[in-house]
């Protein structure tokens, strides 16, 4: 039940060909000098800068409060990982690193040469909650929720939208501040079988092919 839904999700699409990556913040972080921090991300600004120059990196931004993704030109989890190590900040494990194939539905992820403006959205992660006593419905609601989210794409609002591999969700980012109940009205979010992390984006405009 859960393959055919992803088989028709992923249809839009018909290749994953990049990775998207969150670096979460680590509430368990230990304490470090302010000149160490400093130089640090400074490397890791310096790393992200040269990734892109190579055309490994096609976007990144930090959220609101800390952490934040990147997303890369590569269908390899290993290659990225690879790329990855070559960070400051990810070798001195100052955040908990997590990464996703990703499968672009709506926007077309791309990089945005300098001079560009940075500009913040609403960044919306759906997590499914799948159980034993719920898989049955999932057919049913989780195309209840694909076609919520071509309604909000119909508002112009949505910058980008995409979905990870298998069972793992997916992420909305939306233009400006979004009310709570725009999300809570998703029929999969009202069923409980997605759960939802919302926060504020930072990244440059056209990011996501927007105007």
């Amino acid at each position: 039940m859960v393959i055919g839904y992803i088989c028709t999700i992923t249809s839009v699409t018909a290749q994953q060909n990049q990775v998207f990556v969150f670096l979460h913040k680590r509430a368990d972080l230990p304490a470090m000098p302010k000149e160490q921090v400093d130089r640090m991300m400074e490397g890791h600004m310096a790393n992200i800068n040269q990734l892109a120059r190579e055309g490994k990196l096609v976007a990144a931004g930090p959220f609101e409060g800390g952490g934040g993704i990147f997303i890369f030109n590569s269908n390899s989890i290993e290659t990225v990982k690879e790329w990855l190590a070559t960070d400051p900040g990810v070798k001195a494990e100052r955040w908990r690193v997590e990464l996703q194939p990703f499968y672009v539905r709506v926007g077309k992820v791309a990089l945005v040469n300098e001079p560009y403006e940075m500009v913040t959205y609403s960044f919306v992660r759906f997590i499914p909650n799948i159980t034993k006593f719920n898989i049955q419905e999932l057919p049913e609601i989780f195309l209840k929720h694909d076609n919520y989210l071509k309604q909000l794409n119909r508002t112009g609002n949505v910058v980008g939208e995409g979905i990870f591999g298998d069972t793992e969700g997916g992420v909305l980012i939306m233009k400006g501040d979004v009310q709570s109940s725009v999300f809570d009205a998703d029929p999969a979010v009202q069923e409980g079988l997605l759960q939802l992390e919302t926060k504020k984006l930072f990244v440059a405009k056209g990011a996501f092919g927007e105007k």
